[in-house]
């Protein structure tokens, strides 16, 4: 028995990444499609193969009134993500939600506290936890193997074109490269840190607009410091390209990963200069997987929304 799974949105990532993925998914089937466009909707759905009768919608209500429609995945600008959300989980739809899950704390937590209230599943699309290498390293970090973690810093940067992307602009979003990459490093530190580090207990940021002189960040430096006293640097752009990289430093181990920060699974990661094997696999099979597994009870989610949630104080905050 599949789970029958809708997507809301159709752009990059769902169509190179959640789509394709969901053919992967053990368990889980592709059914439907929401998107503003009928054709676009129709298109992408034939492109993929949604199977529901009805597989392309342009109506939120009519897209979550199919009674076969058991789980979605939101795939939006930031600014829908709430409104979407919060509907699908009040028709009794599981959730798996893209990062940020939201552009405000009230709204990150409206969408949390309603998922919790109608017995919902809800999980945030963080997929760099599914990274093979990642999941090795926080194996042997929160074991003790690479001793107690003394800073870390993550870099990942691209270079836009121009300032067209929806997030440069305040309609829809709130951060530019905050929300394109740097969540997912909040995310990476917090996954890999807290557990010997404790809670982060101070965020802070600097900002740079100074190339297209718009109301969103172009390049940003973040740092966080740990409970336990450790620090931790994130440094997102829009206006250069460098290779990512994540840096982790540790009492008995310096860990360097090269290119890991993408979509792709891959990259190449060293421990005190000898290479780490690790298998490459999609992360976003392992992200959906999950939230597959979820649903039908045979896992928890690995990124819930209390995580979703916090992501997004600490955005806030490095942006004031």
């Amino acid at each position: 028995m599949s789970i029958n799974v809708g997507i809301i949105g159709t752009g990059r990532i769902a169509d190179m990444q959640l789509a394709p993925a969901m053919q992967h998914v053990s368990g889980a089937r592709l059914w439907s499609i929401l998107s503003r466009d009928n054709q676009r909707a129709a298109e992408f759905a034939r492109r993929h193969g949604a199977q529901a009768p009805v597989n392309a919608h342009t109506s939120l209500a009519s897209f979550l009134a199919d009674p076969s429609l058991e789980a979605v995945i939101v795939a939006t600008p930031d600014g829908l993500h709430a409104q979407q959300a919060i509907a699908a989980a009040r028709a009794g739809k599981h959730v798996l939600l893209e990062k940020p899950m939201a552009t405000t704390l009230e709204d990150a937590r409206a969408i949390n506290e309603t998922c919790t209230e109608e017995r919902v599943k809800l999980g945030i699309a963080y997929h760099l936890r599914w990274h093979k290498g990642h999941q090795r390293i926080a194996e042997m970090l929160h074991d003790g193997k690479l001793g107690h973690p003394r800073y870390a810093r993550a870099m990942w940067t691209w270079k836009a074109d121009d300032n067209s992307n929806w997030r440069a602009h305040q309609e829809l979003g709130r951060w530019w490269g905050l929300a394109g990459v740097g969540t997912h490093c909040v995310d990476l530190l917090r996954w890999m840190l807290m557990p010997q580090c404790g809670e982060v207990t101070r965020c802070s940021g600097m900002l740079d607009k100074s190339q297209y002189g718009g109301p969103h960040d172009e390049t940003a430096s973040v740092t966080m410091q740990f409970e336990k006293g450790v620090v931790a640097d994130i440094t997102t752009s829009v206006v250069f390209s460098a290779p990512s990289r994540f840096e982790l430093y540790c009492d008995d181990a310096t860990v360097i990963c090269e290119n890991t920060l993408g979509p792709t699974g891959g990259g190449s990661i060293s421990i005190n200069n000898a290479p780490l094997d690790f298998e490459f696999e999609n992360p976003y099979v392992g992200e959906v997987q999950n939230f597959i597994d979820a649903i039908e009870g045979n896992a928890r989610i690995v990124v819930p929304g209390a995580e979703g949630v916090r992501n997004v104080e600490l955005l806030l905050q490095a942006s004031e």
